[in-house]
């Protein structure tokens, strides 16, 4: 009886409890900064106990840098940026892709591609901010 008249009578969410509006893409820079650092060097050590703790973490950041991107893509980027940079959608996806293939590849190129998406998005960034 008690549950009930306490029960919350309207249900919300939210990705977090106070949006801050803070974005920046330095965020996703820094964190694919540390996946082509680990990648380069995994290719300059052959240790299998390093090579697992390498992996993992690469595999961390990654993760964080495609999040970072995503954030930025759904809660910064709006119908007005998209609207004066068409390319955007596809950039931020061919972003995400590129952080993938970072993600299960030992070869620093792979890093580089997404830093390189990277950059574009940070470009873009930056000119909507002076908008």
């Amino acid at each position: 009886m008690l549950s009930r008249l306490f029960a919350p009578k309207v249900k919300v969410s939210a990705h977090c409890d106070l949006p801050c509006g803070v974005y920046d893409p330095a965020q996703a820079r820094i964190e694919a900064e540390s996946v082509k650092a680990i990648q380069e060097k995994m290719a300059a050590n052959d240790d299998p106990h390093f090579q697992a703790r390498a992996t993992t973490i690469k595999e961390q950041r990654a993760e964080l840098a495609k999040h970072h991107v995503s954030v930025l893509w759904s809660d910064y980027f709006k119908p007005p940026h998209f609207e004066k940079y068409p390319e955007l959608h596809q950039l931020v996806n061919d972003t995400l892709k590129a952080l993938s293939a970072a993600k299960g590849s030992t070869d620093p190129a792979t890093g580089q591609k997404a830093l390189d998406y990277i950059a574009q998005i940070d470009k873009i960034f930056w000119e909507t901010k002076k908008a």
